[in-house]
């Protein structure tokens, strides 16, 4: 009797253990149908990748593997001319007039320097993908591939270069067919998305780094080498000196970015790269490769962001739109009617949403176009019609200047102008420097962006006025002491107009 029971009731438990076993797996094929059909899945859905290979092999090896042989060690050459070679013109105390006229004078030695970098290539005729900054001022080019295959010389043409996105564009002209990378769709790249990052750190070739996009759409970030137009997506592969210019990878081996910069208090990694997107890069690439030039679009305005204090002040609706600081005369949107005061929340269509993302709508806008500009003036709505111009050569969208402020090579701003904010300047007078034109004095001499200028030989630089006062007064090819606020310290730098 017991027994009957005993079997009976298995017999339930088991029936119901089918069931639930039955329905269970119903409910973890539809919630995950990736994996229930890996083996029918498509090759473009990233979810379709195994982590584990079936000989327990990293789907990465296969990334690199196809990647790497596209991916090349670039190694610049340039002549600089140093002020006094070893020695840095920083001197305080008594005898600092001693050094000063002691030094005045001295011949200025040329030095060769080298940077080293990487690229990629996007066709198989040649043509090769790197960072400005890492060709800039060449005078000796040298491409080395994973096969040790050298391009140098005549062999390699800078077809184009653009110092606002920090591309350059090379050729290899041998004739050889070359291994390629296409690009893929930075738009549709997600947080958390796999990033692999190839490169040439430290002069170790043919490194590959793993990570994941940490972020999208960075900007503001300050950077010595530029460039002026930012939405980087930034990642924790490891990008380290040397990595410029190489490709940012998704798992399918697609070129999503170009490694461009590290934020890094020691100058190596701490898992913040950044890589100007491929959304971006392409549009530049494919100028460079017909024009040789990037043409961008242009309206002559100074912006602001809208802050929570200007969100409540103008009873603004969100703190989406850029605020008008001041237009420039003579431009397309003085012509169009726009005025200082004026919050652009709507361009051509689109929903303007910060300053860099706007200044990359305005840029990447056709010559001679005309567009529908939606603003708020004195909390009303408007639209206005503006064709948009071609942004001058001197122009860069971080601050739009007269080219008199480029004298000896530097652009600079009042260290008051809400556009300094961004370097995060440790004086509150002087002029801050935002911009450093190649083969100049000022580049020669050693300035860096986000350098503050206290003062000219004797004088005392409190604005932008007292700058241009004290250049026009300078003898050329007579060395002056510029006094310099760089960080936490002060400094003097050597300049022969």
């Amino acid at each position: 009797m017991h027994a009957n029971i005993s079997l009976r009731n298995a017999g339930i438990i088991a029936g119901a253990a089918a069931i639930f076993a039955f329905l269970f797996g119903i409910i973890i094929t539809a919630s995950l149908p990736n994996l229930a059909n890996r083996g029918e899945a498509s090759p473009e859905d990233d979810a379709a990748i195994a982590l584990v290979g079936k000989s327990g092999e990293s789907p990465f090896a296969n990334v690199a593997e196809g990647v790497s042989p596209a991916v090349a060690n670039i190694s610049a050459e340039r002549t600089v001319t140093r002020t006094f070679p070893g020695f840095e013109w920083r001197f305080e105390g008594p005898w600092e007039d001693l050094f000063k006229d002691f030094f005045r004078g001295t011949p200025r030695p040329e030095q060769k320097t080298q940077t080293l970098g990487s690229g990629f290539f996007i066709s198989e005729d040649g043509y090769l993908v790197t960072n400005y900054h890492v060709i800039r001022g060449a005078s000796d080019i040298v491409v080395k591939l994973t096969n040790k295959q050298e391009f140098r010389g005549d062999e390699v043409t800078i077809v184009g270069t653009d110092s606002r996105t920090d591309i350059a564009l090379l050729k290899i002209e041998n004739g050889e067919k070359v291994p390629y990378l296409k690009f893929g769709d930075s738009e549709k790249v997600k947080v958390g998305d796999w990033a692999i990052a190839f490169g040439n750190p430290f002069h170790l070739e043919g490194t590959v780094t793993v990570g994941v996009i940490s972020a999208k759409g960075r900007a503001g970030i300050v950077l010595p080498e530029g460039p002026d137009f930012q939405s980087f997506l930034q990642t924790d592969a490891a990008i380290n000196p040397g990595n410029s210019g190489g490709p940012l990878v998704n798992i399918r081996g697609e070129v999503i970015g170009i490694n461009t910069a590290i934020t890094s208090p020691s100058g190596g990694n701490v898992g913040i790269g950044f890589a100007i997107p491929a959304s971006l890069a392409k549009s530049v690439i494919e100028e460079l490769k017909t024009k040789g030039k990037v043409t961008r679009g242009y309206l002559g305005v100074y912006l602001q962001e809208i802050t929570e204090d200007l969100k409540e002040a103008m009873d603004l609706p969100t703190l989406d739109g850029v605020l008008i600081s001041e237009v420039l005369k003579d431009t397309p949107a003085n012509r169009a009617g726009i005025k200082a005061g004026d919050v652009i929340t709507e361009f051509d269509g689109k929903k303007v949403k910060d300053m860099a993302s706007f200044r990359i709508m305005v840029a990447s806008t056709e010559i001679g176009r005309s567009v529908k500009v939606k603003v708020i003036r004195s909390k009303k709505a408007k639209e206005l019609t503006v064709k948009i111009g071609e942004m001058p050569e001197t122009v860069t969208a971080a601050a739009e200047v007269p080219d008199e402020e480029y004298e000896l090579g530097l652009q600079v701003i009042d260290i008051s102008d809400p556009r300094a904010e961004r370097y995060e300047p440790k004086t509150a007078s002087g002029v801050i420097v935002i911009g450093i034109k190649t083969n100049t004095p000022a580049e020669e001499a050693g300035f860096r962006v986000a350098d503050v200028i206290l003062g000219i030989g004797n004088n005392t630089i409190s604005n932008i006025t007292d700058y241009r006062n004290v250049l026009r007064k300078l003898e050329k090819d007579k060395p002056v002491i510029f006094i310099v606020q760089r960080g936490e310290r002060k400094l003097y730098i050597a300049v022969t107009p």
